[in-house]
């Protein structure tokens, strides 16, 4: 794998979409740094970084040409890549929450941005990026953020678990290159937060109400029971999921 470590970068996302400009595309290039200083996560959130504690990276990955409409497996793949190195370091309570968040103990550990290349019908390839909170002990004016050294008390090696992480993506992306998307959407319905349980969700409009996750659509929408059994689809636009009030 093509890496590329640099000391600080804004977004390392960004600094792989300028790389791979100049750079003849080749599956796996990675960029990684321990000062990420303008991270992004969902819905142009900021992804906040310790520098030195925290592992930020962006791998550029080839999807074998998934139908548009199939791109939400990506996603899926990404986070049961992650959850399945954090549960080898014995990272209590993991779970995923909807799309793609990992969080231990209701708090989140992990965020995840993907950005994807598409030509036609197809995805071409995907730039994947990941914040992990490793190392940090405390996180000001965030108290639904956690680390792995919070959890466990254990300082871990950054460079190991990247390494970790980078073997398991190539692990999950087999299941896209296999076309074995039932599998892999069936893996990552048992890890999703909140499924079969009530939660509470809010609007963009600031609308709140009560509903049970049943499941996420192929294009990646969530599947909430309403009241009368209702089942109703929202996209990551159309709904927020509140932990602190489950």
């Amino acid at each position: 794998m093509l890496t590329y470590k640099i000391s600080a970068t804004p977004s390392t996302n960004l600094y792989l979409k300028e790389l791979i400009k100049n750079v003849p595309f080749q599956e796996g290039i990675l960029v990684v740094t321990h000062n990420q200083t303008k991270g992004r996560g969902q819905m142009g959130n900021v992804w906040h970084s310790q520098n030195g504690k925290s592992l930020t990276f962006s791998v550029l990955k080839d999807v074998f040409k998934l139908e548009i409409h199939n791109q939400f497996y990506i996603s899926m793949a990404v986070s049961l890549a992650i959850k399945m190195v954090l549960d080898s370091y014995k990272i209590p309570e993991l779970k995923i929450k909807w799309p793609n968040d990992i969080l231990s103990s209701n708090k989140k550990l992990c965020g995840i941005l993907i950005e994807n290349a598409i030509k036609e019908t197809t995805v071409k390839s995907s730039i994947i990026g990941i914040g992990l909170n490793v190392n940090e002990t405390e996180f000001d004016k965030l108290p639904n953020a956690t680390s792995m050294h919070i959890v466990t008390g254990v300082v871990s090696d950054l460079e190991e678990i990247l390494n970790k992480i980078v073997d398991a993506l190539a692990f999950y992306f087999l299941f896209l290159k296999e076309n074995r998307l039932i599998e892999l959407k069936d893996l990552y319905l048992l890890c999703l937060f909140g499924k079969d349980k009530v939660s509470h969700f809010k609007s963009p409009a600031g609308l709140s109400f009560n509903g049970i996750i049943r499941g996420v659509s192929s294009h990646g929408k969530l599947q909430v029971e309403l009241e009368n059994e209702i089942i109703k689809e929202f996209d990551i636009k159309e709904i927020e999921m509140r932990i602190g009030s489950i």
